[in-house]
């Protein structure tokens, strides 16, 4: 079932990554999760694939996390430590992979798919596309790598803004803080996309390889730094009294009264 919603084309040296959960605007949840981890691992072991696109089927990228799936009662055997564990396990096979991903992104990019967004290569947005991090409405925080990204790009500021207030930033202030290199028409972005694909593909592939990890190894540290406390605050806070509140206040249709404990 998982296949269907996220997609792999191979088209020559370029790989397509296809969001294609359109009736929950390509919404990510565990079985998405992990076909597409499944993908990337994939990728990383292939040496004919030079670049990748990841878009999304539909008029949003990926508006995040299934919202039905947080606070959720586990289907599973793991602890929610050991999924987020497995989780960056996962989306860090992007720093495995010698080809750089391009990610064309439309309508919304939302919470944890935005973050991983972040973590690809170059990301370019149609002009509708909005960027969100809403973690903090559901009782949790951002846990996939991506603020630590943002911080580099952004600064304290856009990123405590984004973080605590939980605010919408669109595809023109994206761009002016470096978070999208691009802005085209939506009816462009594919094609935008491809042709930074081709690009990439038609150079020598070992110094792409090497180009991209020089670029990646500037901000290296502080990321994996930021996914270790991520780690251990998202596990923190899904024991405290607070998120028992908003678990509670969801399922009575409720406005949470948090104490702070």
């Amino acid at each position: 079932m998982s296949e269907g919603r996220v997609l792999l084309d191979v088209e020559g040296p370029i790989a397509i990554i296809t969001n294609d959960n359109q009736d929950k605007k390509n919404a990510f949840d565990d079985a998405m999760d992990a076909r597409l981890f499944e993908i990337l691992d994939e990728l990383s072991h292939r040496r004919d694939i030079r670049a990748v696109i990841w878009r999304g089927e539909g008029p949003v990228w990926s508006s995040g996390r299934d919202v039905s799936a947080i606070g959720a009662p586990m289907t599973t055997d793991l602890s929610h430590h050991q999924l987020m564990a497995r989780g960056h396990r996962g989306i860090l096979e992007l720093f495995h992979m010698d080809a750089p991903v391009v990610v064309a992104i439309q309508g919304w990019a939302i919470g944890g798919s935005f973050q991983r967004a972040l973590l690809c290569d170059i990301r370019i947005a149609a002009e509708d596309a909005k960027f969100r991090l809403p973690e903090l409405t559901h009782g949790v925080i951002p846990d996939t790598g991506g603020v630590a990204r943002l911080f580099q790009m952004c600064g304290h500021g856009v990123v405590s803004d984004m973080v605590l207030t939980g605010r919408v930033m669109d595809a023109t202030e994206a761009l002016s803080h470096g978070i999208v290199s691009r802005v085209v028409p939506n009816d462009q972005l594919d094609a935008t996309a491809r042709q930074i694909a081709e690009t990439i593909a038609s150079r020598p592939p070992m110094a792409v390889a090497t180009a991209r990890r020089v670029i990646r190894h500037l901000g290296d540290a502080s990321l994996r730094s930021s996914l270790e406390d991520e780690l251990i605050y998202q596990t923190f806070l899904r024991h405290t009294e607070d998120f028992a509140e908003f678990r509670a206040a969801r399922a009575e249709g409720r406005e949470p009264d948090y104490r702070g404990r």
